[in-house]
């Protein structure tokens, strides 16, 4: 697995989770309409954010090799538990130039 953070996002989460998420979270995101993978979340300056919380932060992708050319600036992923929406990560930046996109 990647050791470096991916992207820097903004975290949305939606309420539906009953607990809050804790700096290390893994859940699923949404890279592509087919494409879910796992990616850590490491939240700044705060180390849970609630369930309908948001915060600024970073995610590191398990696979990022696989989905070459599809993030930008802007782009929104849902955040998900199996098919359960829990929120949303909109894209700041791309700290990965293979996962960049050309818009």
């Amino acid at each position: 697995m990647n050791t470096f953070p991916d992207v820097e996002v903004l975290f949305e989460f939606n309420g539906t989770r009953r607990t809050p998420a804790a700096d290390g979270y893994r859940p699923h995101h949404l890279i592509m309409d087919d494409y879910l993978t796992t990616g850590v979340h490491h939240y700044y300056e705060v180390d849970t954010v609630a369930p309908n919380g948001t915060a600024k932060g970073t995610i590191t992708f398990i696979t990022p090799e696989a989905y070459p050319k599809s993030l930008w600036i802007g782009k929104k992923l849902n955040i998900q538990e199996g098919a359960r929406i829990v929120g949303y990560a909109t894209i700041l930046k791309v700290f990965n130039s293979a996962l960049l996109r050309d818009v």
